[in-house]
């Protein structure tokens, strides 16, 4: 393992934060100071698929129901660019087993609160929901390979894109395997950078660009108040119990799977040794000249498979 890209568990104490807790999300990514950032990544994430995004206003990233006692939803990041497009920015840890559903529920919330009161036409501004997985598919749902994934409604005909402004992106993060001397493209830098940043020791020499000096100074844990290190150490426990809790419900599942697999194997290898052994028993009485109706009554044979014998 190269010295400068060790885990974090090899020293006492990392040098720069996880953005996978919710402390460092939010704090490289979820703040006024360090929008910078945010616009980097978005603009590098979607290729030029879009419109350079300039300029980003953060929006309350808290979204309730229309009455009492209706679920809300709460964004990890929230925001519009100056052109009026919204943004929901996730950072997920570990699968969950209704994990589209949740998307799309969160999806709503920034399309319906477009709608003024009064007269409306229904038009609405684009919608961007952009989800970091710290998983992957289940089910090998994409190629090995494959870790970006760009997702819109489309016509399962002729697969053209039936309506442009609701969008889905999803970062296969565990999928992303590339060394620093593979880094080619800003988002292959992106990429790196957050799957890779609490492991360095040190800010790689392919990760030089302005943005990249920013991100890594605000992820220094050195620079931090006495009050900020408390909230990422709390932060940072929470991520490693979660994570720690899902890995042992894994393992458990699949020891209990294993185990009931084998439980079923022996039980049916017994029942089918029990049933050999009366065939076998039911061949010589037939040949020693038992009658049919009393091999059937002893051996609790039927009387076809009997005749068959």
């Amino acid at each position: 393992m190269d010295e400068k890209t060790k885990h974090p568990a090899d020293y006492s104490q990392p040098v720069f934060i996880n953005p996978y807790t919710d402390f460092g999300f939010k704090k490289l990514f979820g703040t006024e100071m360090n929008k910078d950032l945010l616009i980097s990544f978005l603009n590098a994430l979607f290729m030029g698929s879009m419109k350079e995004i300039v300029d980003i206003q953060y929006l309350n990233g808290e979204q309730l129901g229309d009455g009492y006692g209706d679920r809300r939803a709460v964004f990890d990041v929230y925001c519009k660019t100056e052109d009026g497009s919204r943004f929901i920015v996730e950072m997920q840890k570990a699968e969950q087993a209704y994990f589209k559903d949740r998307s799309l529920y969160y999806a709503t919330a920034p399309i319906r609160e477009q709608a003024p009161k009064g007269k409306w036409d229904y038009r609405l501004e684009d919608v961007y929901c952009v989800g970091i997985l710290n998983f992957e598919f289940p089910n090998k749902e994409y190629p090995a390979d494959s870790y970006r994934h760009e997702i819109k409604l489309e016509d399962i005909e002729d697969h053209h894109v039936f309506y442009e402004k609701l969008t889905f992106l999803y970062l296969e993060m565990p999928k992303f395997n590339k060394t620093e001397d593979e880094l080619v493209t800003m988002f292959d830098k992106w990429m790196f950078a957050l799957r890779n940043l609490y492991r360095l020791l040190e800010r790689p020499k392919a990760l030089q660009d302005r943005i990249f000096q920013k991100l890594f100074e605000q992820a220094e844990i050195a620079r931090y108040s006495e009050s900020e290190r408390r909230q990422y150490e709390e932060s940072r426990k929470d991520y490693w119990d979660y994570y720690s809790t899902v890995t042992t419900a894994e393992k458990k599942g699949h020891a209990e799977g294993r185990a009931e697999g084998l439980a079923e194997g022996l039980a049916e290898g017994m029942e089918k040794g029990r049933v050999e052994e009366r065939l076998k028993n039911a061949r010589n009485l037939k040949k020693n000249g038992v009658p049919v109706d009393v091999i059937v009554t002893s051996l609790g044979l039927t009387e076809e498979e009997t005749a068959q014998l």
